[in-house]
């Protein structure tokens, strides 16, 4: 991963394994963002990430002591956010069934200066936001991790346990799936 992301999460860890509650609040507010992009690429459903999160954050300071190498940090911690997002979208997916109802869209806040703008930019990302949802989570995965989390090649190939030419064939294929899904419109 980035290496001064890196030092950092290794020297909050090392805080954290000495009693500093503070460093573990550190380590959270670094590693946010990408935990919520692992938990929206695996289940596709931007109304449960927050819940989601909150879950990935409670279990990993519970298990923080079956943490065996520091240096395997986002590793132990992506395998934790993707297993409780896999947990929680199928918990969804049963309710969906159960109850017959649908997923909701989020829609983008209000951008633009003009009423007409800001409703074509709310349209836009719904749809950008619907296509992506319909990604099959082998494509959504990596597709999320590089472009809304901007990871390299090389940290989603070690991440997801796939060599890079597979990363970059399945990032093809999910950009693919998006323009035509978008009916060529640009994503």
């Amino acid at each position: 991963m980035a290496s001064l992301s890196g030092d950092r999460d290794q020297e909050l860890i090392a805080a954290v394994r000495g009693g500093n509650r503070s460093a573990w609040d550190s380590l959270i507010r670094q590693n946010e963002r990408w935990v919520r992009g692992v938990v929206f690429s695996t289940t596709g459903n931007p109304r449960i990430v927050d819940d989601v999160c909150q879950q990935v954050w409670a279990h990993a300071w519970q298990q923080f002591d079956t943490l065996a190498h520091d240096d395997k940090w986002k590793a132990w911690l992506y395998r934790l956010a993707r297993n409780a997002a896999i947990d929680a979208g199928e918990r969804a997916g049963r309710q969906r069934q159960l109850y017959g109802g649908s997923v909701e869209h989020a829609v983008v806040a209000d951008r633009g200066p003009t009423p007409d703008q800001a409703l074509q930019l709310q349209e836009r990302h719904r749809r950008v936001l619907s296509a992506i949802q319909a990604l099959p989570a082998l494509y959504r995965e990596p597709f999320v991790l590089r472009h809304l989390e901007d990871w390299s090649y090389e940290q989603i190939a070690e991440t997801l346990a796939l060599p890079v030419d597979t990363v970059e064939t399945r990032l093809v294929r999910a950009r693919r799936m998006l323009r035509e899904s978008l009916n060529g419109e640009p994503v």
